[in-house]
């Protein structure tokens, strides 16, 4: 027998200072479904969910829930009035004998239930509202954003306990491994218009690629029409004018058909300009010691950081990887041990709490009243990287409307904080950059631009985050805080760590001396010859090859278009350069492999027979 639907939505329509955000939108959640919701920042995800939780009352279309079945919705912004406690919110729905269930889940998402929630964070407000909604286990989980500011621990806890429950959920977020383990379809909502794909989030990329590239086609196929017809309008239709009127009207509903057609919006024009070039040494630490009410946050920890490293830092929240940052960029002053600063550095930080914003200042103050982007005796124009430029123009390659420019900050989402904030932190030149928890509430496309930028950005970096995808496409170095002072050095990102730690933590390598805490322990060798980074970068290089020749492929069947370059010189251009890059870039990747591959067929040689 058939289960009901846990949710059904029909013809729905919502629209929001009249501009539509949803149109006839239909849509049903199946028991057991996972589903992973996806879109651009202010494209209506949120908005979404709070329609689908019954919060949002559409202009038009049906919300269907069958009787006895429930539906829970945690929201990135929990109101906590009249509440004394997290956990008094956190219980307020059960029966005071399951309070044992919220107990059970503060533990795994470490909230302290007897805090205040006037004086909670805004991440500990959202962990007790995510510890509500899993108390109170309803068929149907509508979770926002559920692992914003959350640390690694935390967030696998969650993962787990998602992989095992019964009930279905749709779920918003941010963090490209925790949708990947757990989503089975996707909801991707584009510019008013949701999609469906039975296939989880790992697909989604390739999914959302192929639909851009057939509207792409369609465009074109349609632009060359509009180009034939009106080229027959001007050149025969005075000798036949009354006999084909019907085909002039047809010329303008194609065009009208055209203009209907909302083109994508384009990624945020983010850039790094790099400053003058830091010394060889950026960063020089020996001996660091520094304590919180007789909690270590780091003892003996020495650390040279040279230009051109990314040295990501986790641990679990409350540890002390923003204050050890803040040590090493001479913010803070340890207890012991001292901190060195190469010559030349131009610092610029991206901090998780959004200090650099003032609430009540607008968008166009926040940048215009910048001192380091001021432009004496010009009120409407900010210095960007070395220029004059517009303040709204600049708003506009970091995809705000002109309308927000006047708006003040407190007014934005929380993905449009951090783009602000990116904005202010790439007007100007810098060699160390210092990212505190980026990744908070960025779009995935957003994610995407950064990761790219900050891999032909070549000054230092200095990364703090909890999200295990970028922290391996980012980091050459990772530095695992695991609490009691201990600080212990990883060659690569996520990945690579819990490799390494995993293979100190294997019988065999039992009696094998670990890295010492609070050292820069030299990458272990995997063979002879070759490093432990050095053979993840041989296995890699293959894929990244593969990944090359087919970008080059497809940039190569775009610049065969004869008429490309007169149509769209814009587009020719950025292909053309993009095409020059690739294969820049595929030719170091194979001398590198065949280097590496060299070496590690030498090493093998003279290891002799086994």
């Amino acid at each position: 027998m058939a289960r009901a639907p846990l949710l059904q939505l029909s013809d729905v329509s919502l629209t929001f200072g009249g501009d539509p955000v949803f149109d006839d939108l239909s849509l049903v959640v199946q028991p057991g479904d996972r589903v992973a919701l996806v879109g651009r920042n202010g494209s209506g995800k949120s908005t979404l969910l709070r329609v689908m939780a019954g919060l949002v009352e559409p202009d038009r279309g049906s919300r269907v829930v069958p009787p006895g079945l429930s539906v829970g919705y945690m929201e990135q912004d929990p109101t906590m009035e009249g509440f004394a406690t997290l956990g008094d919110f956190a219980s307020a729905a059960l029966d005071p004998a399951e309070a044992w269930r919220v107990e059970a889940v503060a533990e795994g998402l470490k909230v302290q239930l007897d805090q205040d929630p006037s004086l909670a964070s805004g991440g500990e407000r959202r962990r007790a509202a995510l510890a509500r909604l899993m108390a109170e286990a309803p068929d149907l989980m509508l979770l926002d954003e559920p692992t914003n500011h959350m640390d690694i621990q935390a967030i696998r806890w969650l993962e787990h306990e998602l992989s095992q429950t019964r009930a279905g959920f749709v779920m918003i977020s941010h963090d490209r491994a925790f949708l990947s383990a757990l989503t089975r379809a996707t909801l991707w909502i584009d510019r008013g218009q949701v999609r469906r794909q039975e296939r989880g989030f790992a697909r989604f990329e390739e999914w959302r690629d192929k639909v851009w590239e057939e509207e792409d086609q369609q465009r074109h196929k349609m632009d060359r029409r509009i180009k034939a017809e009106a080229r027959w309008a001007v050149e025969g239709i005075s000798a036949r004018r009354k006999r084909n009127q019907g085909r002039v009207r047809a010329l303008q509903d194609l065009r009208a058909e055209r203009a209907a057609m909302i083109r994508r919006q384009g990624t945020a024009a983010m850039a790094l300009e790099d400053g003058p070039k830091s010394g060889k040494k950026v960063i020089e630490a020996e001996g660091l010691a520094k304590s919180y009410d007789g909690t270590p946050i780091v003892t003996g920890f020495d650390l040279t950081v040279h230009r051109g490293d990314r040295v990501a830092f986790v641990g679990p929240n409350g540890v002390g990887k923003t204050t050890l940052i803040k040590m090493l960029l001479g913010e803070v002053d340890p207890d012991a041990g001292w901190v060195k600063h190469g010559t030349n550095l131009s610092v610029a930080v991206f901090d998780q709490a959004r200090a650099q914003l003032d609430p009540d200042m607008t968008l166009w103050d926040s940048l215009t009243g910048d001192p380091s982007m001021r432009v004496s005796g010009q009120a409407d124009q900010i210095m960007v990287r070395g220029q004059p430029k517009h303040v709204v123009g600049y708003l506009k390659e970091f995809l705000f409307d002109e309308r927000q420019a006047r708006a003040p900050v407190r007014s934005l989402s929380g993905g449009e904080k951090a783009r602000l904030l990116l904005a202010k932190l790439m007007a100007r030149e810098s060699n160390l950059l210092v990212l505190d928890e980026p990744t908070n509430d960025l779009d995935i496309e957003t994610l995407d631009l950064l990761q790219d930028i900050l891999g032909d950005y070549a000054g230092t970096v200095l990364l703090v985050s909890h999200d295990r995808d970028f922290i391996d496409r980012v980091a050459t170095t990772t530095v695992a805080m695991e609490g009691d002072g201990r600080a212990t050095f990883y060659a690569g990102g996520w990945t690579d760590y819990q490799a390494q730690r995993g293979a100190e933590a294997a019988p065999e390598a039992a009696a094998k001396p670990k890295p010492k805490a609070g050292k820069a322990a030299p990458a272990r060798k995997a063979q002879p010859g070759l490093s432990f980074t050095e053979k993840h970068r041989l296995e890699a290089l293959p894929g990244e090859i593969d990944r090359l020749e087919a970008e080059i492929a497809k940039l190569e069947q775009l610049l065969a278009d004869p008429d490309l370059f007169t149509r769209e010189p814009v587009k020719f251009r950025k292909a053309t350069e993009a095409l020059e890059d690739r294969q820049g870039k595929l030719s170091a990747a194979e001398d590198e492999w065949l280097h590496l591959a060299d070496k590690a067929e030498s090493a093998d040689g003279a290891a002799g027979p086994r």
